[in-house]
């Protein structure tokens, strides 16, 4: 396993660029010389209440599962809460990163990663662990005609940034779900984007149901999927099974589970998958 870099961030500007989303940009060791790819996936470590900071272990971080075994071996009491988090920016002149936290639910239902978001203020530190490069997983433009971005609120930020890193001549149709028109954004790209805003009014089914109303433009789709695990799902199964898209051309990842977190075991499906995007991985066509 690729080793992972761990080193406290600091956040030097916080901006609500949405209703539901706050953008938080971070300086701290490592920054400047920070290895940067769209879809760039790190993890965040959260402070316990009442510490300033995440407290970290002492194990060298280029033991990575060592590290990790370290992590696990803290009081729970102590222990960061580990998020997954995309990298929506670097600025590789001012040694900054930025991050956008989708916030959701409410001040009694929320996780610690959406509380931390809301009230987030400059000087505030958090821990990162990674990215690792040996995950980094390009688009593979020279597969297919077009791309299909689909995702949700949290796969926001990847999409951006994917859209933003696509050449000139690069086709791509995105499909987004957000809770209303207010959490609408606007891409900067050269490629030939075409937009699909759904607005979810509370349902859990507004993306599958719009990405099966969509007309596929002609030729070989790449498709990238992202979000809530279920929905996922529903989106794979109908590009396999009602689009004829092949395995090898649909790239998937399910951010997160409805009424659990990162911390509840993973299910039956959840291990399945995980053992089918390490396949796809390892595959030197993949």
């Amino acid at each position: 396993m690729t080793a992972a870099p761990v080193a406290l961030i600091q956040v030097t500007d916080v901006r609500r660029i949405t209703p539901h989303m706050v953008r938080v940009t971070f300086a701290g060791d490592g920054l400047d010389d920070f290895p940067a790819w769209p879809d760039q996936q790190l993890r965040l470590l959260f402070p316990r209440a009442g510490r300033r900071e995440p407290r970290l272990p002492d194990t060298p971080a280029d033991d990575a599962m060592g590290w990790y075994q370290a992590y696990l071996a803290l009081p729970e009491d102590e222990r960061p809460w580990m998020r997954s988090y995309t990298v929506r920016s670097h600025d590789p002149v001012r040694h900054r990163i930025t991050v956008d936290f989708v916030l959701h639910g409410t001040a009694e239902t929320a996780g610690p990663a959406t509380r931390w978001a809301a009230s987030a203020t400059v000087g505030d530190l958090l821990a990162r662990y990674g990215p690792v490069a040996a995950y980094a997983r390009p688009l593979p433009l020279d597969r297919a005609d077009w791309l299909l971005l689909a995702g949700d609120a949290t796969a926001l930020p990847a999409i951006g940034s994917l859209v933003e890193a696509l050449p000139a001549g690069a086709r791509a149709l995105a499909c987004i779900e957000v809770p209303g028109p207010a959490d609408e954004q606007r891409f900067t790209t050269r490629a030939d984007l075409t937009v699909r805003w759904v607005h979810a009014d509370g349902r859990h089914d507004a993306l599958p149901t719009a990405v099966r109303a969509l007309t596929f433009p002609p030729g070989e789709v790449f498709a990238w999927l992202a979000g809530e695990a279920g929905a996922v799902r529903a989106l794979r199964r109908h590009l396999a099974g009602e689009r004829g898209v092949g395995k090898r051309q649909i790239d998937f990842s399910g951010y997160w589970r409805r009424a659990l977190t990162q911390d509840d075991a993973p299910t039956e499906e959840d291990l399945a998958e995980a053992q089918e995007r390490l396949a796809a991985a390892r595959s030197p066509q993949g």
